[in-house]
């Protein structure tokens, strides 16, 4: 009976120690994109602008523009935005499609969403990880017209060490 209480006490601890410990750095890009895809997901689909159901939006992605001091991808980031926007319930299909100069006019429906993620600032040196300041431009606009009808900014930094 002694032995069994002593088994089940460190079963316990060990069980809150695991609950307790630093998860660490993200081990993948995916990772460290994901927070921000979902951020920006969620400020492009909160965007005042949008005179149509949910369910009826469809976004135009442009191919993101990327600093390259901060080491990510286009097609890395273009992908996370993708993922964050398709995973929202009732959210608007996607298409990774920019329209030609040309095009004059698109359904009601039919919005631009352009990015830009640009380094803010030096790396932050902490004791286990590097991380990157960066600013994210989302900009919505209709397609054949130059001018923006929403901006946001988000800022934060990213986890270096899984980039």
């Amino acid at each position: 009976m002694r032995t069994a209480k002593w088994l089940v006490a460190l079963l316990i601890a060990l069980a809150l120690g695991a609950c307790a410990s630093n998860p660490g750095p993200p081990k993948t890009v995916r990772q460290a994109l994901y927070g921000l895809g979902e951020r920006a997901a969620d400020a492009t689909l909160a965007a005042p602008v949008w005179q149509v159901p949910d369910g009826d939006r469809v976004l135009l992605l442009a191919p993101p523009e990327i600093d390259a001091t901060l080491a990510v991808e286009p097609d890395q980031f273009g992908e996370t935005l993708t993922r964050a926007l398709l995973a929202v319930d009732s959210g608007p299909q996607v298409l990774d499609w920019t329209p030609d100069g040309t095009t004059r006019e698109a359904p009601d429906n039919q919005w631009l969403l352009e990015s830009r993620l640009v380094a803010e600032g030096p790396p932050l040196t902490l004791s286990d990880r590097r991380l990157l300041p960066y600013r994210l431009e989302l900009a919505l606009r209709r397609p054949g017209n130059p001018a923006p009808r929403w901006q946001q900014t988000l800022t934060g930094a990213l986890d270096a060490s899984a980039l």
